[in-house]
């Protein structure tokens, strides 16, 4: 029982440390590079508080060296998952009860860590996982998960406070129930941050989870389950398992205690999972929640009244920073005839001047994609690009798997507006370009909203505040999160909650009260204080 009215502390968002030569956290997160780079990490899955190990093992490597081997990891068996169900089950008996800022207090304890001791080792293997650089690095494994943990300590606060009137007669509260049953993580490679905050804002609330990361994420996924074990959260809250997605999927959703999915991958994945629990709804005890955040084809639109070097960076930025793979990355771009030769000039000399390599070379900004499936897939289109007439590729196109999988960062032009590379989401470093006449602005913005599937993120940059209202108006639903003179890409928890429409998920917005909202069932109790004792009322005389 709760024994106070109790304030958290008031969340901030984590500074972003610069990493700039010869500072003390470069040259920790280089010693923890180094070190893990070097020698082999076995990753067990996690069940009931416990390393469970199989005889089913694969190996981790990073993307920028695919042949060299930093570690192994264990795969389930369906047993396993079946046995993670139950002991999270038999672990919410006593988490649903805990009370609430017990709960807070492992999760500000969790941010601490990773702002203090585990800030250079997290950094580190997602370097080494992933292939971020240290600055892409650092804005997800480290600030945005630790922003993640405090904002959502503070939204549950917010939450609970939030209660109907009531009156005299009768006393009206509301208890946030966490959901009945246990509910399940399925995370990206792309984000150490959304790895951590979707299991971890779901036991936040008073849940328990089953976490299933990507395969291309173990190894940074160790390290925060490494920081909830120290930071306390109990046996069985969050358990882990890696391997068949399809089998261990299929488990977890025939089970009848299945109380809600939190996921974050492809558009063609969720709408497989969201079919899959809608066949099997009677078998569940509750309907269960269903919360994506799936794919995008991110744009940005320039007006005539833009400055071309801000459009410039805007799309280098958004386009290429690591490497096109976030779901808010830009792919497509729309540009007025009058900006566009400052524009190419300017993308044209930026883009020359990165720098590809290992992220363990810190003065690199471009390292590689995330495996040799995407590495396929990306210089497929870039081939195709090469070959067909309303394309002409102006820098880039180049691409190198011969140690990492090493794709050039790449611009293509179109003359067509539905080119294959404007509407399909790649997901890799490659932005597509179409130049309009200035003139046909107004249908322009109907052509990007009309486009895409996907509503993810978008930009506008004008300084013509006529042209910004009214692109506004017109991609209102083009983009859950729409920037104006900015890239589309960058959000940061407690400011720019995140999430999109549409094909890109149920825009239930990450990192807000709007997300935790999901992960809790509300009981409405009514105290009456005197209560009636004769059924008649005034009106029968």
């Amino acid at each position: 029982m709760g024994k106070g009215f109790f304030n958290v502390p008031v969340a901030i968002n984590e500074p972003v440390k610069t990493y700039a030569p010869g500072s003390p956290e470069r040259e920790d997160v280089k010693k923890a590079y180094t070190k893990m780079f070097n020698s082999k990490v076995e990753v067990p899955m996690y069940i009931n508080g416990k390393d469970v190990k199989t005889k089913n093992t694969r190996t981790l490597s990073p993307p920028h060296d695919h042949q060299h081997i930093v570690g192994t990891y264990h795969l389930a068996e369906k047993q396993h998952v079946e046995e993670a169900i139950s002991t999270a089950l038999e672990a919410r008996k006593s988490w649903s009860q805990l009370p609430w800022e017990q709960r807070a207090g492992i999760f500000l304890k969790a941010a601490e860590l990773i702002a203090g001791p585990y800030r250079a080792k997290i950094n580190a293997a997602t370097m080494i996982a992933q292939s971020k650089n240290i600055h892409q690095a650092e804005i997800d494994a480290a600030c945005e998960l630790i922003d993640f943990l405090r904002f959502n300590v503070q939204f549950m606060s917010d939450i609970y406070m939030e209660q109907p009137e009531s009156t005299s007669d009768a006393w009206n509260r509301i208890e946030y129930r966490p959901l009945e049953g246990f509910t399940y993580a399925v995370t990206p490679f792309n984000f150490t941050a959304i790895a951590g905050n979707l299991p971890s804002c779901m036991a936040l609330m008073g849940n328990v989870v089953v976490w299933k990361p990507s395969d291309s994420q173990i190894y940074s996924a160790k390290v925060i389950m490494d920081v909830f074990k120290e930071a306390g959260v109990p046996a069985g809250v969050i358990n882990v398992v890696f391997g068949d997605p399809k089998m261990i999927t299929d488990v977890v959703l025939s089970s009848p205690d299945f109380s809600g999915l939190h996921f974050t991958g492809s558009t063609e994945i969720f709408k497989k999972l969201w079919k899959q629990i809608g066949n099997n709804i009677e078998t569940y005890k509750t309907y269960p929640r269903i919360v994506g955040e799936t794919g995008g084809k991110d744009f940005i639109v320039a007006h005539k009244t833009a400055n071309a070097k801000q459009v410039a960076t805007a799309i280098v930025r958004g386009a290429f920073e690591f490497q096109g793979q976030k779901c808010s990355a830009a792919s497509r771009s729309y540009i007025p005839k009058s900006l566009w030769s400052d524009v190419k000039k300017y993308v044209i000399e930026n883009v020359n001047s990165f720098k590809m390599g290992s992220p363990e070379d810190m003065s690199n900004f471009i390292t590689a994609v995330i495996h040799e499936g995407s590495f396929d897939k990306l210089s497929s289109y870039i081939d195709q690009a090469k070959k067909d007439k309303d394309a002409e590729i102006i820098v880039g196109g180049n691409y190198d798997k011969s140690k990492g999988y090493f794709i050039e960062p790449t611009v293509i032009v179109t003359t067509s507006p539905k080119y294959s590379t404007m509407c399909t989401e790649l997901f890799g470093p490659v932005m597509t370009i179409y130049v309009y006449e200035d003139k046909e602005y107004s249908n322009t913005l109907k052509l990007v909203d009309e486009t895409s599937q996907y509503a993810l993120t978008g930009a506008i940059l004008a300084t013509d505040r006529y042209a910004i209202e009214e692109a506004t108006k017109v991609l209102q639903n083009s983009a859950g999160n729409f920037y104006i003179n900015d890239k589309p890409t960058g959000a940061v928890v407690g400011q720019q909650p995140f999430g999109g429409a549409r094909a890109s998920g149920t825009n239930d917005k990450a990192g807000s009260a709007q997300n935790l909202l999901r992960w809790v069932s509300p009981r409405m109790i009514k105290e009456t204080f005197v209560t009636p004792t004769d059924y008649r009322y005034p009106f029968l005389g």
